[in-house]
């Protein structure tokens, strides 16, 4: 008989940025996407817009991704409390801080105001990141 402590946790992750529109929706999909559910994803804004970049949408569309439906959600300390890794992306002092947890701030172009055109390098530069990130929490431990 399987008992919930014989399930290995899943590590969890969650992209923080000011409006939880483009950047952390990029890398929240990508990870839930190339993870495929191995690793657990959450996402949210320290102001977070009323809705998806659609020129972010379009530009995961072409990678086979649909988060048109999306939205974008408010950052909340039981969200950081909960995850494992937290990555930050240009939200600066705004992101709370919480001891013991794992940071890492990634500098990326924030897409908003762009076109697809110009989203395209930044979502190239996420999924490239998100992809080592993966590698890194889902290796077996040495």
């Amino acid at each position: 008989m399987s008992t919930m402590s014989d399930q290995p946790t899943r590590p969890s992750v969650l992209y923080v940025c000011v409006h939880n529109a483009g950047r952390s929706q990029m890398a929240a999909a990508f990870t839930h996407h190339l993870s495929g559910g191995a690793v657990e994803v959450r996402s949210a804004g320290s102001a977070p817009a009323d809705q998806v970049n659609p020129a972010v949408a379009a530009a995961m569309l072409e990678e086979g991704i649909d988060i048109s439906a999306e939205s974008p959600k408010i950052l909340t300390p039981a969200a950081v409390e909960a995850s494992d890794v937290v990555v930050t992306m240009g939200c600066g002092d705004t992101c709370p801080y919480y001891p013991g947890k794992r940071y890492e701030d990634w500098v990326l172009e924030d897409p908003a105001g762009q076109d697809v055109a110009a989203v395209r390098p930044i979502r190239e530069e996420i999924k490239r990141r998100v992809s080592a990130l993966i590698e890194e929490l889902t290796a077996p431990p040495a």
